[in-house]
């Protein structure tokens, strides 16, 4: 497994140590000559990162789930062979090299179908649940991951741990909106993740392709975004006026062509700072439209709140 993958929350607690002295998934060595040292994270007591033999881990006897959905475990089994596993899972030690799942069994299973050896993992010494999550909640916001991980690790806390995203966002000083557009990039095909996760694409240029309506024009954009060296801003055009691969053939040439001003540009940019979500400006012949996204019904009293402050929404 690609070991600058796959480390999610593994990379906000401390990691077992290798035997030649090198460092594991989840360390947080800085190895650039003249970079600023990263964030010094908090102990999490009760827990620490391993990579552990998939043999020697047992499932949970009292495990209420017992029918996995076939397609989404084929989906989950894809994207571990192409990108190795986001979310470690959590287990227990019973004996001398024996664990016990305590949280990730699809994790666990897709791993083994993938063919893996290995798979990495929060070994769970505790069991409080609660500290734990709020351990890895109070480094979430110190540890530098790239865009994907974050992705995983917020993800992870929603599924294994229960937490909200109001709860997120509050911990970890982000805004909702900023949670759920990160979360939109697990969304991406397995080869564009990758991409991502490897600091080729941003997470702008991320975003921006999640625009697209298929999978197969995502990742022939995310080539070209590559290839051409291609700004965010010239990604989120090319996907706004339908010139990018893959885009409704049926699209008016007129409207694929259509120019966009560059103070459009700028008043779009302004607009998307001040409500945290993406703004389009589009000008027409006789008028204009400016359209707002949001992520939900909360995030959308949250913009409007911010259009008309002196009239909150109940």
């Amino acid at each position: 497994m690609n070991t600058r993958l796959g480390r999610g929350l593994g990379a906000l607690i401390p990691s077992t140590p290798s035997p030649a002295g090198t460092p594991t998934l989840g360390s947080k060595s800085n190895s650039i000559p003249g970079a600023p040292p990263e964030p010094e994270l908090a102990a999490v007591p009760g827990a620490r990162f391993a990579v552990i033999p998939v043999e020697q881990i047992s499932p949970n006897p009292k495990q209420p789930r017992t029918v996995f959905d076939e397609d989404a475990m084929a989906e989950l089994v894809h994207s571990v062979k192409e990108i190795g596993l986001l979310q470690p899972i959590v287990v227990r030690k019973l004996d001398t090299d024996k664990y016990e799942l305590v949280m990730g069994e699809r994790r666990w299973r897709a791993t083994q179908q993938a063919g893996l050896d290995s798979i990495p993992a929060i070994v769970r010494e505790t069991a409080d649940d609660v500290m734990l999550r709020d351990a890895l909640l109070e480094n979430l916001h110190r540890s530098q991951l790239n865009p994907l991980e974050e992705a995983a690790a917020y993800q992870q806390m929603l599924d294994d741990f229960g937490c909200t995203q109001e709860v997120l966002a509050t911990r970890i000083g982000r805004s909702r909106p900023q949670i759920s557009n990160t979360l939109r990039l697990l969304k991406l095909p397995a080869s564009v993740q990758r991409r991502v996760a490897a600091g080729v694409l941003s997470a702008g240029h991320a975003r921006a392709l999640l625009g697209l309506p298929s999978g197969d024009a995502q990742e022939r954009l995310a080539q070209r975004i590559v290839a051409e060296g291609l700004s965010v801003r010239t990604v989120e055009e090319i996907v706004s006026i339908g010139e990018a691969p893959g885009a409704d053939d049926a699209t008016p040439a007129r409207r694929r062509n259509r120019p966009v001003a560059p103070k459009l540009v700028d008043l779009a940019d302004r607009l998307s700072d001040r409500f945290e979500t993406r703004v389009k400006v589009d000008l027409g012949k006789t008028k204009g439209k400016i359209t707002v996204e949001f992520a939900s019904l909360d995030d959308l009293e949250r913009i409007v709140d911010l259009m008309d402050p002196n009239k909150r929404t109940s």
